[in-house]
């Protein structure tokens, strides 16, 4: 499982014309499931997002988390980010997780977001979504369960 998450002073996804997601601060979460992903893999990012200290503490030092921040999580299926273009033009996606099996782990990351107590907004799964973000600082950490970097 991959996680980009950006600090964000507000972010949103729309579908079409509706808007689906909102957040103000907080993470925006883009998450690619693998094929080889479970709830394990799902308990990592959810722990690491949990207790990740990216937030400024009054000595303007990352020590707080996003509980201490008060933030909220916007959280983004996005099946790029499992693409490998490392030969030829055009990504191969065969690493990334089945349709169905992608959508049970993101929801499953989702609501272990939730009973950690965060507020989680989502995206539409499997839609063309426009995200939109205002990072900030910007602070942008990249997550892999499996600890690949």
């Amino acid at each position: 499982m991959r996680a980009v998450l950006m600090r964000v002073t507000e972010a949103s996804v729309r579908v079409d014309d509706e808007l689906v997601g909102a957040i103000g601060a907080g993470l925006l979460v883009l998450l690619g499931v693998a094929r080889d992903d479970d709830e394990n893999d799902a308990r990592v990012i959810a722990e690491k997002i949990l207790g990740l200290r990216i937030w400024n503490d009054e000595h303007g030092k990352m020590n707080r988390d996003i509980h201490q921040s008060g933030g909220a999580v916007l959280l983004i299926s996005q099946f790029t980010l499992l693409g490998d273009a490392r030969s030829g033009k055009r990504p191969s996606f065969v690493a990334a997780a089945p349709g169905e099996r992608a959508r049970n782990l993101y929801e499953c990351l989702g609501a272990l977001l939730e009973r950690g107590s965060l507020r989680v907004a989502y995206g539409r799964f499997g839609a063309t979504m426009a995200v939109a973000s205002v990072n900030d600082g910007p602070v942008t950490i990249l997550l892999d369960s499996r600890r690949l970097f």
